[in-house]
């Protein structure tokens, strides 16, 4: 129930302004009204819905959505507006990645310089295996930019892992990832993770950025106006 309501507001099938109603939202997922009132209170939490004493629960535009929440994100991801979505989020990776890249190469720990090195490699050899181990490339390739970014030295960075992990995963569930990592992805995680390990920091900022650009340039086109995305 939470993630279909999600998607709908997200998605626009329930544009600002609409009212629910505990009574229909109970006889359409066939719930209890308790279950329906948690659900709304998550989703009231998560900026979609506000609650109103006279009118109901009243669905709120994207201006007051917790846009960073994974959660919202996932909903976005597999919504209409998917690319332009993901083009947003690439912009904020674009600006904080490469710095957090940079942050790691100053600050993280020696175990933290190893095990990012063993994670560069051990994407090599699975990214040149094919897409039968997509899965656990993907694992692999989150567990790496979370560790940059919580070993950047900068806590606001840090508090963005999880976004950055909802933003690969979701990549991935609606098709917006090719089949198996381009060669170009292998050697840019491959030179992050060197420069990480040296105490790099310039190099470490440019080959993240580079990594991030090729997700960039990659995007498809926006579609025309009025149209759903050319991914969906």
């Amino acid at each position: 129930m939470l993630d279909v309501i999600g998607r709908r507001v997200t998605g626009g099938e329930l544009p600002a302004g609409t009212v629910l109603t505990l009574q229909a939202l109970g006889a359409e997922f066939d719930v209890s009204r308790t279950v329906a009132r948690e659900v709304m209170r998550m989703l009231e939490g998560l900026g979609l819905v506000r609650s109103s004493r006279r009118v109901g629960l009243v669905v709120l535009g994207p201006e007051h959505w917790n846009v960073l929440d994974p959660r919202v994100i996932a909903w976005r991801l597999q919504g209409p507006g998917r690319v332009a979505q993901l083009r947003s989020l690439t912009e904020l990776r674009h600006a904080v990645e490469p710095l957090a890249a940079a942050g790691a190469a100053r600050h993280a720990s020696p175990e933290v310089r190893a095990e990012i090195l063993d994670l560069a490699r051990r994407m090599r050899a699975l990214g040149e295996a094919g897409e039968a181990q997509e899965d656990e490339f993907l694992a692999l390739d989150i567990r790496m930019h979370q560790l940059l970014l919580r070993s950047s030295g900068n806590e606001l960075f840090g508090a963005l892992a999880d976004v950055v992990a909802a933003v690969l995963s979701g990549r991935t569930s609606v098709g917006l990832m090719p089949a198996s990592p381009v060669p170009s992805a292998l050697d840019g995680h491959e030179a992050v993770a060197r420069a990480v390990a040296l105490g790099d920091a310039g190099a470490a900022q440019r080959a993240m950025a580079g990594i991030v650009g090729e997700v960039q340039s990659a995007l498809p086109d926006e579609p025309p106006a009025g149209r759903a995305d050319a991914a969906s």
